[in-house]
């Protein structure tokens, strides 16, 4: 069947025995991973999970069935997580749908999967399956999601404040869930014991730097100066800061750059795109260079690195800054080879 986004999240929170695969779909990798963990908790910390990919399942179509049927050796839940699955995982999806005794879930991720294929259609039409498309939220379906996600930390947010974590997270639902914990954390909040959340707890907790300080790094990145950058993220990592500050105000500028960019690309002329997007004048040269620079595929590929870069940052017994350096540091020195 197709679910609806508070479908998916009930099914994965309390899977059912009659609903053998859950296929998220979509470009928003982010949000299908938070879903996906969904599955995890409900399974409980003693289930083993089994990691596959579309690969494997092309290889070998009836691996997916015969993990989704097997007792775990201990006798522990299982459930299976299927990553980057496409169109050749189409065999073995329809042979798990169509196996005898799988009672162990299966969450299947396919980022780069349409509507129209045939896994999607296969998905649907199933009693045991659900789909559901993930794709990148509005800002208002952004704030519902904020809302949402603090709800079930026993959080209740005060005007202003669910805008606020969208902002912080660029609208990265992982990130956005990690802000919230911590935030329940800060408060001692949780579903049995509610905590209003209002914009002081936020100024606590939240990782917002003043933007001078890093401002230096992330036109250094935009201009594909990878020397520059360099210079700027030791200046940044002896001060101590962390780099979730400086990642975020450098998403917010590609954001920037690529509504622009997409805008010009449509007809548009960069001056006057520049104008009412309200670029200071002091920084209209430098934004003028990036926007002919830039490709819109260049900036969402950059942003999609930058997002990853902050969820691995923020991810337990992680590289820590180095992660967040290696990751920008690439960025530039591609850009920089493109002249």
């Amino acid at each position: 069947m197709k679910a609806s986004a508070n479908q998916i999240r009930q099914a994965l929170s309390a899977p059912r025995p009659t609903v053998r695969l859950y296929l998220l779909h979509g470009p928003d990798e982010a949000g299908a991973g938070a879903l996906a963990a969904l599955l995890g908790t409900a399974m409980g910390a003693t289930a083993e999970r089994i990691d596959l990919d579309g690969a494997t399942l092309r290889g070998d179509p009836a691996r997916l069935a015969d993990e989704a049927s097997s007792l775990s050796l201990f006798g522990d839940p299982r459930w299976i997580r299927v990553t980057q699955t496409g169109e050749e995982s189409l065999n073995a999806l329809a042979a798990l749908l169509e196996a005898d005794g799988a009672a162990n879930p299966v969450v299947a991720l396919a980022p780069t999967v349409r509507t129209t294929a045939k896994i999607v259609k296969l998905a649907t039409d199933s009693p045991h399956a659900m789909a559901f498309g993930c794709y990148a939220p509005t800002a208002q379906d952004a704030e519902r999601l904020a809302a949402t996600l603090a709800g079930e930390q026993g959080l209740r947010l005060a005007p202003g404040t669910a805008a606020r974590l969208v902002a912080a997270s660029g609208g990265d639902r992982a990130v956005m869930a990690r802000e919230i914990d911590k935030l329940a954390l800060y408060l001692d909040a949780a579903p049995d014991r509610p905590h209003d959340l209002d914009h002081d707890a936020i100024d606590a907790v939240g990782a917002d730097l003043d933007e001078a300080e890093a401002t230096r790094a992330v036109e250094a990145l935009v201009e594909g100066r990878p020397d520059q950058l360099a210079e700027e993220l030791a200046r940044l990592s002896d001060a101590g800061i962390s780099p979730i500050p400086w990642l975020r105000q450098l998403a917010r500028r590609l954001v920037a750059l690529g509504e622009m960019r997409a805008e010009i690309a449509a007809g548009e002329a960069a001056d006057a795109v520049m104008k009412r997007h309200r670029v200071f004048f002091r920084d209209e040269p430098a934004t003028g260079r990036a926007l002919r620079r830039w490709t819109p595929a260049m900036l969402a590929r950059a942003l999609d690195r930058v997002r990853a870069a902050e969820r691995a940052v923020m991810a337990p017994a992680n590289a820590g800054t180095v992660l967040a350096e290696d990751a920008v540091l690439s960025v530039a020195r591609a850009l920089a080879r493109r002249g």
